[in-house]
């Protein structure tokens, strides 16, 4: 879009939009590393992980004000366990993920091939994109 006076550009670089969750205590810019959330019927302050998505009645804390974090008198706080390391993968997700691409790669039917033999496990039930299946041993 252009105006009068040229091509509509920022006058000041926005940082508003990031990828990265910030605390929500004000001026503080750090990245958030736990989640508070209030339990106003109980009088107590839950400090646990951060959570998966932002929520309006949930406060991002970074590492510093989640250890300082204190409650109203006669409120309790509940500190879960919070993981500050980066997520990695488990062994469980690489080996579920490598048992997905053996089974994406897997030839669907053989010719004279029959269910439960040949050491082809047999489907039991299913749920949504995931089979259960049984080994033919069993």
């Amino acid at each position: 879009m252009e105006s009068r006076r040229g091509p509509l550009k920022s006058a000041v670089p926005s940082n508003v939009v990031s990828p990265v969750r910030r605390c929500s205590r004000t001026a503080c810019g750090r990245p958030a590393v736990a989640t508070l959330t209030y339990v106003y019927a109980d009088s107590t302050a839950v400090l646990g992980p951060l959570a998966t998505y932002a929520e309006p009645h949930c406060y991002d804390l970074c590492s510093e004000h989640s250890a300082r974090l204190t409650a109203p008198r006669g409120w309790e706080v509940v500190r879960l366990a919070v993981d500050t390391g980066p997520t990695r993968p488990t062994g469980d997700d690489l080996e579920a993920l490598a048992n997905a691409v053996r089974e994406a790669a897997r030839p669907q039917d053989r010719p004279g091939a029959q269910p439960g033999r040949d050491g082809d496990p047999v489907e039991v039930a299913r749920r949504g994109h995931l089979r259960v299946l049984r080994s033919p041993e069993s």
